[in-house]
């Protein structure tokens, strides 16, 4: 309701919609078919309940679909048996056939973990020393009565005669009921797999609201998106059980474990909640950057910040807050100064966990999009101490701004593939990075393999992705080459402000390889006018062997210490002049150079028309499977021959909205040659009968 009335007042919406909530619930059969249906609040007698909904939002006013799927902890503690499991996998599975996303509301104790209650009242104790039970055991036992009781396949063993009585001496119990013990593990594993291929085909995010153990935190985790409430720790074994094993009190909550303490920092949940309500709304939020379904791509929604506005907020060339250059900033004098995206748009994510690098998503126009930006000042990454170990103490390790670490290196990562997993979101990476921290502990921490985790999570990227170098920013060495837009030419662009610097080394560095001494003081004597003039005294006093040779090399050094400082910063600026943005286009490593200022309007335009685009190539490819994405793009521009200019992208948008009917009918020729090519392939391979055969039916 908040997000309606919010839209109605920017001028998004005119009305609220009735009703804005449908909801059925799912109901799992004896046939094991899963089906909506209606029944009694409470009558279930399985531990997980699920619903399918229709959701009216102001990016969706028509509705979208969302299925929801949760721990009941009336239920055995929300525990996780067999039929919970197949409930939860069929649900799964219907949010991925559908490609409907799934929420999962989180609050269980793990899996379920029972006895054979039938036979505690039943069975014996076979001692060492029946005079004294100290000397202990040797076996347990049915006696023949008892043992007749129940059916077979309870429990196995063989019949013994000891003390003169028949005993059935227990070798394993199965138990008459099913789910109280290793077929629920089983279980487990089925549903984190099937986790795993939701989070690849679907949307798929969870809202832990209370306790969630064991599988119920690796399915947290498999489902990567996580919101978590204060009183919601995510653990694998809880404290009282980890101090029976260390043999001492250590942990006093289940929150020392997993608590948001704990995974926030560590990157496991990506946001806090406060309690139901906030989740619910962060929920929303996050919903309404992800399509309709996984098969769409994103809805652009109306937008009352204009796309037309100039970006007002511009970095500095000192370290600043990267957020202010996505959402804007107030001055001191309170007036705003809006950022690239639309104001008020954009939601940071992972906040707590590997801080040089923020990311978040936001709108441009209307339009969703996934967003990985730099942090430029000094952050820390606080380890804690562990309880259980007395030696260890917390530490604080500083982190530099524009410097990938390990932590903010899969950070990136991990947010890549977020954006690329069933979000479908055009991702905006504003790359400012010096380059990755190469020390002993952080090579040992394994940045080497997060940084090329980045490039593989890019090179499966199908959505298209704009690497944009901002004001002041610059991209060095290996971090250019982890995001080079030859790692997925078909989806990744790059482009630079007018002040962006792009190089394999900072001045200073290639500089003292490349620009030394000896080169510093040769350019000295070729420019300097007293130089050149010692120089010239110097040749005529050798020439004429007099006494003058020692002073005027005395006065020469001098002038060179002097002009020393002056020169290396001269070195510098020289070096300088090959990062810059004219060499970068002149190279063609980067599309274009884009103006801050105007960056917005231009990538607004820009993103539209790839997303266009892209859903044309797609339906090329589909009607012909031969054909590769440049032979696609070639196609489309030949369509547009004299009516758009391929190099304008209003224009190009312009053609691909208004001549619907023109590339329809010409998709439908590409498909009709595409069956041609397929019939005529099979009919050369057949004999002169068989092909006659063939052409007489067709």
């Amino acid at each position: 309701m908040q997000d309606w009335q919010a839209a109605i007042a920017d001028g998004r919406a005119d009305s609220i919609p009735s009703p804005l909530l449908e909801v059925e619930e799912l109901l799992l059969g004896n046939d094991g078919v899963l089906a909506p249906g209606s029944r009694v609040v409470g009558t279930n007698d399985v531990g997980m309940v699920g619903w399918s909904t229709t959701l009216k939002t102001p990016e969706y006013p028509e509705g979208r679909p969302l299925v929801i799927v949760a721990n009941d902890c009336t239920v055995q503690s929300g525990s996780f048996g067999v039929k919970e499991d197949d409930y939860f996998d069929a649900v799964s599975k219907f949010s991925r056939a559908n490609g409907v996303p799934r929420l999962h509301l989180a609050c269980n104790s793990g899996a379920r973990i029972g006895l054979a209650e039938e036979l505690k009242p039943y069975f014996k104790v076979a001692w060492n020393d029946a005079s004294n039970e100290a000397n202990g055991y040797k076996y347990l036992y049915l006696t023949e009565e008892d043992a007749g009781r129940f059916k077979e396949g309870v429990f196995d063993g063989e019949f013994v005669t000891e003390d003169g009585e028949k005993r059935f001496k227990l070798d394993y119990v199965v138990g008459e009921t099913d789910g109280i013990g290793v077929e629920n593990l089983r279980g487990s594993g089925m549903i984190a797999g099937e986790t795993s291929a939701a989070y690849e085909e679907t949307f798929t995010l969870s809202f832990v609201t209370g306790r969630s153990v064991g599988i119920g935190a690796y399915i947290n985790r498999l489902a990567q998106r996580v919101i978590q409430m204060q009183n919601g720790p995510m653990i694998l074994t809880g404290y009282s059980a980890l101090n029976k094993l260390l043999g001492k009190e250590v942990y006093v909550s289940q929150d020392q474990l997993g608590g948001p303490q704990i995974m926030l920092p560590n990157g496991v949940a990506h946001q806090l909640a406060s309690d139901d309500q906030d989740g619910v709304e962060k929920i929303l939020r996050w919903l309404s950057y992800v399509p309709r379904v996984a098969s769409e791509q994103v809805a652009i929604a109306p937008a009352s910040d204009p796309v037309e506005r100039d970006v007002v907020y511009t970095p500095p060339n000192t370290p600043y807050d990267p957020r202010n250059m996505l959402a804007g900033a107030a001055n001191a004098d309170g007036t705003f100064e809006p950022g690239f995206f639309d104001v008020g748009s954009f939601t940071e994510y992972l906040a707590s966990w590997g801080k040089s690098v923020v990311v978040g998503r936001a709108r441009l126009g209307g339009i969703p999009m996934g967003v990985i930006a730099v942090e430029t000042r000094l952050v820390e990454q606080i380890v804690p101490a562990d309880p259980a170990n007395p030696l260890s103490r917390q530490s604080v390790l500083a982190q530099a701004g524009q410097v990938w670490y390990p932590d903010s290196a899969f950070k990136t990562a991990q947010a890549i593939a977020d954006f690329n997993a069933a979000e479908n979101l055009p991702l905006m990476i504003f790359a400012n990075w010096r380059g990755f921290s190469g020390g002993t502990r952080d090579m040992f921490s394994e940045v080497l393999k997060f940084g090329a985790q980045i490039v593989d999570n890019l090179r499966t990227y199908k959505h298209p992705v704009f690497a944009y170098i901002p004001p002041n920013g610059e991209l060095r060495g290996g971090a250019w080459v982890v995001i080079d837009p030859t790692i997925n030419e078909e989806m990744m662009e790059m482009y630079v402000d007018t002040d962006a610097r792009g190089g394999i080394l900072e001045p200073p560095g290639i500089c003292d390889v490349k620009f030394r001494k000896p080169d510093l003081i040769k350019t000295m004597h070729r420019l300097d006018s007293k130089l050149l003039q010692f120089d010239a005294e110097l040749a005529a006093a050798e020439e004429a062997m007099v006494d003058d040779v020692a002073s005027i090399k005395a006065q020469i050094a001098a002038r060179e210490v002097q002009l020393m400082p002056l020169y290396v910063q001269i070195s510098h600026e020289f070096a300088d002049l090959h990062d810059r943005p004219g060499r970068m286009k002149a190279k063609g490593v980067i599309r274009e150079i884009v103006p801050w200022k105007r960056a917005r309007e231009y990538f607004f335009w820009r993103v539209r028309r790839r997303l266009m685009q892209d859903a044309l190539v797609k339906s090329l490819k589909e009607a012909d499977e031969a054909l590769s994405h440049g032979e696609c793009l070639s196609m489309l521009a030949t369509w547009m021959e004299g009516k758009a200019s391929w190099e304008d992208d209003k224009s190009v948008l312009k053609f691909f909205e208004s001549e619907g009917a023109v590339i329809d009918e010409k998709l439908g020729a590409v498909r009709t040659e595409s069956v041609k090519k397929t019939v005529a392939a099979l009919l050369a391979g057949l004999s002169a009968e068989d092909k006659s055969a063939v052409l007489g039916s067709l």
